[in-house]
């Protein structure tokens, strides 16, 4: 049996309600906006109100923000939800301003990147004549999502996931709040802190629930109250993105313990191991190459391995690829050459396949001359076609196209080698064509 909360709860609020800060200087983790020199700072400090888009993860105060920008301001605040509202609520935006003018009025619309562009561009008219100040908050990035006829017109701020300092201090003025009494040890209040994961809202939530039973809480008292951790991810949001790059890039520098942690901190956030396994194979083929080919085999047989066994297990196969994948000699000179051949194909056109080098099936076709002057590989000398050219007409002697250039490392040391070997042989050749 429960034992009932020795601290009872006397508010029916929500803490994170209650905790909301009632002045700008109240607010937590934000100084590079509004402490000493930064832009909101100096905005409020010369009462120049401007249109902006506050961008940063959940829970850190995007919407207090707005508010409390607006009552330094001296505007009238009004709030839309682009979740649940649509055109009519902008048009009611506009009355509302229009009746409380000449104050001013600040229009705060939430989650703004689920407008669309119709609904985003029937804000612009009125920010252009300053009939309100809009303020959008999104956790999307506002370069993909708000349009740039919006983004124009409107600053954009990034808010920052609240760190361990800004959290343990909210903490701490949470208690004091809603457990008065009550005593929380240092590990208590890490444990807090670490699965609130930057998120304040989160943060204050926990501590709103934890009906404490005992005048101290301890990391083994808090930690049977909490259920498990969950991490803050966004699947197809940007930390998802930035977390995919943090492993792509720790891969491409070689350094395998970090990969293994940002590889750990996608799945344990839930991103999806498949699309995980895919960029392991992308990264095998454009990061190292022909420097170890057998890099991609072993993203693949990782890729088969997870899809037979699922997680917990497979994701061992993962976490032994992306270990072999950060180790492995790095080369992109294939991804160099694929992009150089693209980028030559799409700008020279369709240059017509040599005579040589077409197939003649029909006594027409070898009367053209299709085929007659090929040489077969196998009947010469090492097995190549020394002085021979399987390029289109013209194309032999610009210096710039050989778009592979292998590095001087794993493999392709060797691959080098050979190919040095092969152009002494077309140089020494008399008829040489290339």
């Amino acid at each position: 049996m429960v034992s009932p909360s020795l601290f009872p709860n006397q508010s029916q609020e929500p803490l994170a309600e209650r905790m909301r800060p009632r002045t700008v200087a109240a607010i937590l983790g934000q100084d590079h906006l509004l402490g000493e020199g930064g832009a909101l700072r100096l905005a409020i400090e010369s009462r120049r109100p401007h249109s902006m888009i506050l961008w940063g993860p959940p829970g850190v105060g995007k919407t207090t923000l707005a508010r409390l920008l607006a009552d330094a301001f001296g505007l009238e605040f009004m709030t839309i939800s682009a979740v649940l509202g649509g055109i009519k609520d902008i048009r009611d935006a506009v009355v509302f301003a229009q009746q409380h003018q000449p104050r001013g009025t600040l229009v705060f619309v939430d989650e703004v990147h689920r407008f669309n562009k119709a609904q985003q561009d029937a804000f612009l008219p009125h920010m252009e004549s300053g009939l309100f100040t809009l303020v959008g908050a999104t956790t999307e990035n506002p370069s993909f999502e708000v349009n740039s006829a919006l983004l124009s017109r409107a600053a954009v701020h990034v808010l920052r996931r609240l760190d361990s300092t800004a959290l343990q201090a909210l903490a701490e003025r949470a208690f004091e709040t809603a457990w008065p009494g009550v005593t929380v040890t240092a590990e208590g209040y890490r444990l807090l802190v670490d699965t609130a994961d930057g998120d304040g809202r989160r943060l204050l939530n926990l501590i709103d629930a934890l009906a404490p039973t005992e005048a101290t809480l301890d990391r083994n008292a808090i930690a049977g109250r909490l259920g498990d951790r969950v991490r803050q991810f966004d699947q197809g949001g940007d930390a998802f993105y930035d977390q995919i790059s943090a492993l792509h890039k720790s891969v491409r520098g070689s350094s395998p313990n970090a990969s293994l942690y940002w590889l750990a901190r996608l799945l344990d956030g839930g991103a999806d191991p498949r699309y995980v396994a895919r960029r392991l194979v992308r990264m095998a083929a454009e990061d190292i190459g022909l420097a170890d080919p057998r890099a991609l085999r072993l993203a693949l047989d990782a890729a088969e391995t997870w899809e037979r066994l699922g997680s917990p297990e497979g994701d061992l196969a993962l976490a032994m690829a992306v270990t072999y994948l950060a180790v492995a000699p790095k080369s992109n000179a294939v991804y160099k050459a694929w992009k150089g051949v693209q980028a030559f194909v799409r700008e020279r056109g369709s240059d017509p396949v040599p005579d040589h080098l077409r197939n003649a099936p029909t006594r027409l076709m070898a009367d053209l001359g299709y085929g007659r002057s090929y040489r077969y590989a196998h009947d010469e000398p090492h097995g190549y076609s020394a002085g021979e050219s399987y390029l289109p007409s013209g194309l032999e002697d610009v210096s710039d196209l050989r778009w592979y250039q292998p590095t001087d490392r794993g493999l392709e040391t060797r691959i080098q080698e050979k190919l040095d070997r092969l152009r002494k042989l077309d140089l020494e050749h008399p008829s040489s064509r290339r």
